[in-house]
């Protein structure tokens, strides 16, 4: 598959979701930018990674301040989020929003438990 054709269907995926949050989660994540990638590895601090995530939040969650250089972002990881749902189109764009989901739940300052309580893992 191509990766322009997986940025169309995550950005559809998202548009829709995002469409259907509560509002103070729909602004959260109008907030927050969302980089759309291949796989880990093209950031400076991706060393770090094992490879193998299918998405990340970088910088301060929604409550803390952020400077010009620590901004809040999401990444989303397509490649690895294609193999991860073997492949499967509908599967993907479930897992594209359940990943965006989880990485917007660290944004908003919800720990790993915090995400999981609330189903979004």
């Amino acid at each position: 598959m191509d990766f322009e054709t997986l940025c169309n269907w995550a950005e559809e995926e998202l548009k829709s979701l995002i469409k259907v949050l509560p509002e103070d989660v729909r602004a959260a994540a109008a907030q927050v930018p969302v980089s759309m990638e291949k796989k880990p590895g093209q950031d400076a601090f991706d060393g770090e990674l094992d490879g193998g995530e299918l998405g990340l939040f970088e910088g301060p969650p929604a409550m803390e301040e952020a400077d010009a250089s620590d901004l809040p972002r999401i990444r989303l990881f397509l490649l690895n989020l294609w193999e991860w749902t073997d492949r499967d189109e509908q599967d993907f764009r479930d897992e594209v929003g359940t990943t965006f989901l989880h990485e917007l739940g660290h944004y908003l300052g919800w720990d790993e438990d915090e995400v999981s309580e609330r189903g979004l893992e």
